[in-house]
């Protein structure tokens, strides 16, 4: 079957990687190769460079090429799902330049638009995937006004749409969703990191995102293997501990999000803790709380 190899890989942990940035304030390659080989080497299958962690709307173009291009290097024989997105001229191009690279997957961000009508989110979505027919797409859904038969009318136009990366916090929309839209049909992903997954695979996810992932990837992967087995107080076991985590990322609207990871990777020795605005640097005394939560987990 075509894309199978990708369609077992997305029912797993789908890492997104940070971006991290030199004293400069330039993309720095060298580390950003170290930490895809890092996931890569702890087990991850899946890495999404230009993802949200990655910072993707604070990135130009150059600098969107230049994080898929060492992505595709550092990542072995794991599967690279390039994130794409802006208008559909742009995302096409960053597709080509994803399949020219040696991507074997994009992610087409959610379309950032005041406007968004059902039919014009089917033709954007379309437009893209067709440019790329070799690629496996995996759908990004942020909107809860996108229904199943949408997917199904997309999958129809563009089968090389294999995924779904369901970020609408709503398990039960998410089934009507995926039931709607032929269950079987793609593999659905949970988008909103590990304390949603328990509730989205109870009703249908079999893989789930991650930012997490860049800072303790065995822990990621952990819960992962529990929740496929069905292992439900391990899964809540692992869960209390990664809470107050991602509870940092989550406060004031996700305003955090990656700025937590980054803070960690930098107490860690791993890279910088630098962010774009609109994003900004943890305090003192959230870096405080951050090193808390990684000596609990025997990290700092």
């Amino acid at each position: 079957m075509a894309f199978e190899k990708q369609r077992q890989r997305l029912a797993g942990v789908v890492a997104i990687p940070v971006t991290p940035f030199t004293a400069a304030g330039d993309v720095d390659s060298e580390t950003y190769e170290r930490l895809v080989e890092r996931l890569v080497l702890s087990g991850v299958e899946v890495v999404t460079p230009n993802g949200n962690t990655g910072e993707f709307y604070a990135l130009d173009e150059q600098e969107t090429r230049q994080c898929l291009e060492v992505a595709t290097k550092a990542a072995r024989e794991a599967s690279v799902l390039a994130g794409v997105g802006h208008d559909v001229r742009t995302a096409v191009n960053a597709a080509k330049h994803a399949r020219a690279s040696g991507a074997d997957m994009v992610m087409i961000h959610q379309p950032v638009h005041p406007y968004v009508s059902r039919a014009g989110w089917i033709d954007y979505h379309r437009a893209i995937a067709n440019e790329v027919p070799e690629l496996g797409v995996v759908l990004y859904v942020r909107n809860p006004a996108i229904e199943g038969s949408d997917l199904a009318q997309l999958a129809d136009a563009a089968p090389n749409v294999l995924g779904v990366k369901y970020a609408v916090p709503d398990p039960v929309r998410f089934r009507t969703v995926a039931r709607d839209a032929g269950y079987e049909r793609f593999v659905w992903i949970a988008g909103l990191a590990e304390l949603s997954a328990p509730g989205y695979f109870a009703v249908g996810a079999t893989g789930f995102t991650s930012g997490l992932v860049n800072v303790a990837p065995q822990m990621s992967l952990d819960l992962f293997r529990r929740l496929r087995n069905h292992d439900f107080a391990g899964t809540m076991e692992i869960w209390d501990r990664i809470r107050p985590f991602e509870e940092m990322r989550a406060a004031h609207g996700n305003a955090n999000n990656v700025s937590v990871v980054k803070d960690a990777l930098s107490q860690l020795g791993l890279c910088r803790p630098d962010v774009r605005p609109p994003s900004r640097l943890l305090t003192a005394a959230e870096r405080d709380e951050l090193f808390g939560i990684l000596s609990s987990w025997g990290l700092s």
